[in-house]
């Protein structure tokens, strides 16, 4: 091998990570790499578990043992070298997150920018830069702390206002009749204790709930000589909202049902003291600033033509064109990390590396187009050629054929999912791809048909008035019986109008999402679909033995790793090791129950295969029809046996939608489910969506992929644009229709696309 090969080149040898077939591969530097392939292909086990993560757990090796111990743990990845690697930096859709502290303004930090120019020429001046800070004593609002938003007890959860004090009017234990906070009430002398609390004066009521420290002159001997009076708001507040532990801790289910979560009352939601809200830029404070749409504070950055500030706003404008160059510009600064999408906070993250000037990186993305409608996708792009272009290599996992047409070098990975994936299919260009015999090849360039004989609904849900968010007072008819997909461009109003407005309107929709299961590393397809049970009472019956003998969470399990398979040693600052279980091999029971069959298989090989190979090896209908659903859904590569944890958000919610797929009659809403599917997978999804409808249900599916939009019944377009320009209903009817419709960006694309 040449040094000039060594260089231009980065080498892995030997992958076996997860499903990879000791993969030999060479992967050209400072230019942009698609990885392509089914979902479940080994993909995401070459570039993320081998090539990132090798990357990184080399990296973290550099630094002093104190910092490692506080960095992220990579394990060393299942390879025998990789050669020529540079340092990753890994752009995924894992959401932000964070606190209600964490906002786009602080994690972009360009609040920074805003304190630092707020604290230079705004008027009247009122300190330095920390006093501008919600999170700053100095600046932050003293009710809220800082938050915006104060936990409120609401009156009408803490009283039924139909019943007196003598007939259990407070809703909180230990101020029921006979509990023992309740007598500071009816023995204060204050009131009649058999009036109705609904007539209850005025004065009355907040004497009851608010007034406090008030000298008590009863001759009740019940009330204690010495007490002041305390209203049941302050009490309440005092003794349990205020301490940490004890009572709190004991009544923490009851003290959530009569809380409200409210806009700060005192600085109404902006976190800051009326003090610095007094100092201005052109009439705008920097809570004004943060309050506006991007592009719309971009415009007002603009107005600042200070000359001692001029290198302050040229970079917060810098940060603000960031923003907007990617699809973000509908965004305000105010916007809290945890409410982002996962393709927002991919975007939100990959703006961090703009103003950037390291060259030799090696930035790895997943999925960039996720979340995107296609008039977006161009603006991806021309970002990810953009740090191309600085000098690094850009290693992109990618479905969407408007970013794989951007690569200089593509990497198709098949042939199938699963076990029957892990090998190289292609490596070349993308015409050569386009002629390659592989499914990603066939599929490239093979469009959709628009939907000719739409069917016709059964009847309306009306929604009436929507004013939420950006939404611009609009009413719109959604029809039964028929798959409805709602479009858009990002941030255009889509999910605000279904995943919010809808479910007040019609409160039994059924959402399936691609929120994680609430399950823990012992959860796997098996024990969420419920053929667990079925398949361990079939090894009780052919064995003679108890059920609970075949389940790795009890008396089966292998008793040095517990049913997990796998054991885990902390090296503190070092990575923690998993390995396999040396008792069971990692095949997670006693050698008992391991020696027990069925069909020839013992539970252990049952778990560790694939839908698909379960199916063939099952003929019980109860288990068999579950599976059967599993492949309709495009999951038939997943074993029996992979805990939840490790699926994607796409493959979570294709499991959660097979659970549903022998329902009637009901509403569902799927938000983007073509995440993380392959081209050759959307058909097989867009039967799967078909046969619920059939079945007598309403499908209505927020979609940007313009296969699914092309073969819906009926579409409702959202725009023009995002935030602000966006919230108005652009078209309402049959795709044949929207490619006709000229103020429609999705209908443009759409015909360009079909043509």
């Amino acid at each position: 091998m040449s040094s000039e090969d060594i260089e231009e080149y980065i080498h892995v040898i030997g992958a076996r990570e997860k499903n990879l077939k000791n993969l030999n591969v060479k992967i050209p530097k400072k230019k942009i790499t698609v990885f392509t392939g089914v979902s479940g292909s080994g993909k995401s086990s070459l570039v993320f578990d081998t090539i990132a993560a090798e990357s990184q757990r080399q990296l973290n090796e550099t630094y002093s043992s104190f910092i490692r111990h506080r960095l992220p743990h990579y394990g060393q990845p299942n390879v025998d070298a990789i050669e020529n690697l540079s340092v990753a930096i890994i752009i995924d859709q894992k959401r932000i997150g964070g606190n209600s502290r964490s906002t786009v303004a602080t994690i972009t930090d360009i609040y920074s920018l805003l304190r630092l120019l707020f604290s230079r020429i705004g008027k009247p001046f009122v300190g330095y830069s920390d006093v501008f800070s919600f999170n700053n004593p100095q600046g932050m609002c003293p009710k809220c702390e800082g938050l915006g938003k104060i936990d409120m007890i609401s009156i009408d959860k803490l009283l039924d206002k139909n019943k007196s004090l003598n007939e259990s009017a407070i809703l909180f234990p230990t101020f029921e009749p006979g509990g023992w906070r309740l007598k500071r009430y009816i023995h204060s002398g204050f009131f009649d204790n058999d009036k109705k609390i609904k007539d209850f004066t005025e004065e009355e009521l907040e004497l009851l709930l608010y007034k406090s420290d008030i000298k008590v002159t009863t001759s009740d001997p019940e009330w204690p000589k010495t007490s002041l009076y305390e209203g049941l708001i302050p009490r309440i507040e005092r003794s349990f909202l205020k301490k940490e532990g004890g009572e709190s801790l004991k009544y923490k289910n009851e003290i959530v049902k009569i809380i409200t979560n409210e806009t700060c009352p005192v600085c109404n939601g902006v976190r800051l003291t009326q003090d610095v809200l007094e100092c201005k830029i052109n009439n705008k404070n920097i809570s004004d600033c943060v309050a506006m749409q991007i592009t719309d504070l971009l415009d007002f950055i603009h107005t600042i033509h200070e000359p001692k500030a001029a290198t302050i706003v040229e970079a917060i404008s810098d940060h603000l064109k960031h923003l907007v160059s990617i699809g973000l510009g509908y965004l305000t600064l105010s916007r809290e990390t945890s409410t982002l999408s996962g393709g927002e906070s991919q975007r939100i993250k990959m703006v961090r590396q703009l103003g950037s000037s390291l060259t030799d990186l090696t930035y790895i993305f997943d999925e960039p187009s996720i979340g995107l409608h296609p008039h977006d996708v161009n603006k991806i792009n021309m970002l990810l050629k953009q740090l191309r272009n600085k000098g690094n290599t850009v290693l992109i996992v990618e479905h969407d054929p408007d970013v794989i047409e951007i690569a200089d070098h593509i990497i198709d990975i098949g042939p199938k999912a699963g076990i029957n994936g892990g090998k190289i299919m292609y490596q070349g260009t993308l015409e050569g791809l386009a002629h390659s015999n592989t499914l990603t090849g066939k599929y490239l360039y093979s469009h959709a048909k628009i939907k000719e004989n739409c069917r016709v609904p059964t009847g309306y849900l009306t929604l009436k008035n929507a004013n939420l968010h950006n939404l611009k007072n609009i009413s719109v008819n959604i029809p039964k019986g028929v798959m409805t997909v709602v479009t858009g461009v990002a941030g255009s109003g889509k999910s605000t109008l279904i995943n919010q407005v809808l479910p007040k309107f019609y409160p039994d929709t059924i959402f399936i999402d691609q929120k994680p299961i609430q399950a823990s590393k012992r959860s796997n397809i098996a024990t969420f679909t419920g053929i667990f049970d079925n398949i361990r009472e079939l090894f009780s019956k052919a064995n003679h033995l108890k059920p609970a003998l075949f389940s790795f969470n009890s008396k089966g399990a292998c008793p040095n790793c517990k049913g997990l398979g796998v054991t885990y040693t902390d090296l503190a600052f070092m990575d923690t090791i998993e390995t396999v279980c040396e008792v069971c091999q990692g095949k997670r029971f006693t050698d008992e129950v391991l020696d027990c069959k069925l069909r020839d298989k013992n539970i252990s090989e049952v778990l560790n295969m694939t839908v698909d190979e379960a199916l063939t090896f099952f003929y019980e209908k109860e288990i068999s029809a579950v599976l059967k659903r599993l492949v309709d859904v495009g999951a038939s590569y997943i074993t029996l046996g992979q805990p939840l944890n490790t699926l994607s958000g796409g493959e979570l919610q294709r499991v959660k939608l097979a659970s549903e797929l022998e329902s009637r009659g009901n509403i569902y809403v799927l938000d983007e489910p073509t995440t993380g599917l392959h081209m050759s997978d959307i058909s097989q999804l867009l039967k799967t969506l078909n046969r619920l409808v059939d079945q007598g249900s309403t499908v209505i599916v927020i979609e940007h992929n313009l296969d699914v939009i092309s073969q819906g019944d009926w579409i409702i377009d959202l725009g023009p644009h995002a935030g602000q320009n966006g919230g108005n209903i652009m078209f309402e009817g049959t795709p044949k229709d929207l490619i006709n419709c000229e103020c429609s960006i999705t209908g443009q694309y759409l015909k360009k696309y079909i043509k």
